[in-house]
Formats: structure tokens, C-alpha cells, sequence
């Protein structure tokens, strides 16, 4: 296996509901390896989003580390962790999170504009990604006017655009069919061998995992069992 692009060591992460305490993550130790499908599997609250926060620089454990390509980000500033997610992370969320008002193009344009990408490769690299998810055709669309299964392919070619060392995706396929679902999971895994992506996504659907080359298992913010 490929050296490890991320780790965690004892992550903890407790939230305070009125006087009790929640304990979302409880001592949670997990090794991402580069160019691979990892998926955090298990039921809702399980702690998988709450993980996949973490990891992303979204969120700061209680207690516990946090590596990411072998620097310690857990005590990093709020500036330097912004900077991180701009440049070195990718983001698919369940919710798409798309400008409705522009078209597939655009979107992913903007989203090379805010990770200060080269302004005078913008549109290639933009074309380029929408080849890779298979929207070559439907550029000039606007969201609005794309199936679900189509935004989200927008979603993950702008996630992966400005060539992110890792990219996150919570619950992707949560809105979709199942065929569908796995399309897009088939998708992340011709972006893997295309792009050399490293891919955390999190699900709580059996039939996605055995596209996995590791899978964490969580139950009640622990890991209860991995796979790969």
C-alpha cells in the first residue's frame, strides 16, 4: 500500500448539549493511504461526519492529532488551516452546495478563482475536469438544468480541479438511486487512476463499499472494525 497522506492519533471530539456532554468521537485513530478510496461507513451520528470535519481542518478535536502529508495541523492557526483547505483539500458535500445562477463551466471556474489557481489556465483546467466526469456536453448548462446525478459530477469536478492532495465527500450519493450512486463512486475511482486522487468519503450504504480499498467502520464515535 501507498504511504499514508493523513492520520489521526486518539481523536476525540466532545460537544456540550446544555449541561450533558456528547462524546461524537472517542479516541478515534485512522491512516489514509494516498491514491485510495477510503470510506467511513455506518449508520447515521455515528461520528462518520463529524470525522470527516476533522480531518478536513473544518473542525478541531477535543483532544487527539491530526497529520496531514506529515505535518501536525491540529494547533494551526486559523489562517494557515483556511489555506490548507483552499489549496491542499477538496469538498463534495450531500447538499452539492452549487451557484444555481451559473453554468457547470462557471461553477468550477469560480471555485479555481477562490483556490488561486492560474487565471490563464482557468477554463482549460475547467473543461478539462468536466471531460473527466463525462459533462463535456453540458458546459454551458446552468445547475439548474442539470439531474441530480449531473450536479453532482459538477460537484466533484470542481472539488478535484485545483488538484487537491485530498479530497473529502460526505455522503455523496445520499441523494441519488442506487445505480446512480454507484456511477459516482465508479467516477471516484477513474479519478483515483486518472488524477492520482486520495478520496475520504463517508456512507452508510452496503453497496458502495466493496469499491473501497479500506473501510473504517464507526459505531456510538469509535472505530469498531477496518477493512484493507
Amino acid at each position: 500500500m501507498p504511504d499514508n497522506i493523513l492520520q489521526t492519533d486518539s481523536v476525540t471530539r466532545v460537544f456540550k448539549a446544555g449541561r450533558e456532554e456528547v462524546r461524537a468521537l472517542d479516541q478515534v485513530t485512522v491512516d489514509i493511504p494516498a491514491a485510495r478510496l477510503t470510506m467511513l461507513r455506518g449508520r447515521s451520528g455515528s461520528g462518520k461526519t463529524t470525522l470527516i470535519n476533522i480531518c478536513g481542518a473544518l473542525d478541531r478535536p477535543t483532544s487527539g492529532t491530526v497529520r496531514f502529508q506529515d505535518k501536525d495541523v491540529t494547533g494551526a492557526g486559523d489562517r494557515e488551516r483556511d489555506e490548507l483547505r483552499r489549496t491542499g483539500m477538496g469538498f463534495v458535500f450531500q447538499s452539492i452546495a452549487l451557484i444555481n445562477t451559473m453554468t457547470a463551466l462557471e461553477n468550477i471556474e469560480f471555485g479555481l478563482r477562490v483556490a488561486g489557481f492560474d487565471p490563464a489556465e482557468r477554463r482549460d483546467r475547467a473543461l478539462e475536469c468536466l471531460t473527466l466526469v463525462g459533462l463535456e456536453n453540458r458546459v454551458k448548462h446552468r445547475i439548474q438544468e442539470l439531474s441530480g446525478g449531473e450536479q453532482q459530477r459538477v460537484a466533484i469536478a470542481r472539488a478535484v480541479a485545483h488538484r487537491p492532495a485530498l479530497v473529502f465527500a460526505d455522503e455523496p450519493t445520499a441523494e441519488l438511486d442506487t445505480a446512480m450512486g454507484l456511477q459516482v463512486v465508479r467516477l471516484f475511482r477513474d479519478l483515483i487512476d486518472k488524477e492520482s486522487l486520495t478520496l475520504v468519503m463517508t456512507t452508510h450504504d452496503p453497496n458502495m463499499i466493496e469499491l473501497a480499498d479500506r473501510v473504517y467502520t464507526l459505531e456510538d464515535g469509535r472505530i469498531t472494525h477496518v477493512d484493507g
